[in-house]
């Protein structure tokens, strides 16, 4: 007798739909088929997942384009320059610096004991630093750190000042 490779399933989603399980092992066709009784319905499956993925995609664009309208208030604000490097880094690597410099800013100045003028030396170094890629790549960096990584830097990570500007 052979083992059946057709199971009608009854999913959590209110279907009942056949599953050909003939591409599976015999012995295992049971337990997939017991587990499947715990998952919605493949089509059910991809609409939820469908409008989760659009949503998720809607709120971190939404949420992208406020800290890309923070960062850019912020480096007019504070007189940074801009960025270099490919244009897809140039959003994500201004939004890095931002994230960066003002969490140093709080590290240090407003929660450690800098004064106005140490912090003044600490963000004219960080003008310097005009490579996208850099800010980037110090994403994941505590603000206390800046200091340490600023004195770093290497000549490839500073800008090309124009002379005839």
């Amino acid at each position: 007798m052979a083992i059946r490779t057709e199971w009608t399933v009854e999913h959590p989603c209110g279907h009942a739909v056949v599953h050909n399980l003939s591409d599976r092992p015999a012995d295992r066709r049971a337990g997939f088929a017991r587990w499947l009784t715990t998952r919605d319905c493949t089509d059910c499956w991809e609409a939820a997942r469908d409008t989760a993925s659009e949503s998720t995609e809607q709120w971190l664009a939404a949420k992208r384009a406020q800290e890309q309208q923070a960062a850019a208030e912020w480096a007019k604000r504070f007189d940074m320059p801009p960025l270099e490097g490919p244009k897809k880094a140039l959003g994500w690597g201004e939004r890095c610096r931002h994230q960066l410099v003002t969490a140093a800013h709080t590290a240090l100045v407003v929660e450690g004991g800098w004064e106005e003028g140490d912090w003044a030396e600490l963000e004219e170094k960080a003008r310097t630093v005009t490579r996208a890629g850099w800010w980037i790549d110090q994403r994941d960096a505590e603000g206390a750190d800046l200091l340490e990584l600023l004195e770093a830097v290497g000549e490839s990570d500073r800008g090309t000042e124009n002379p005839f500007r």
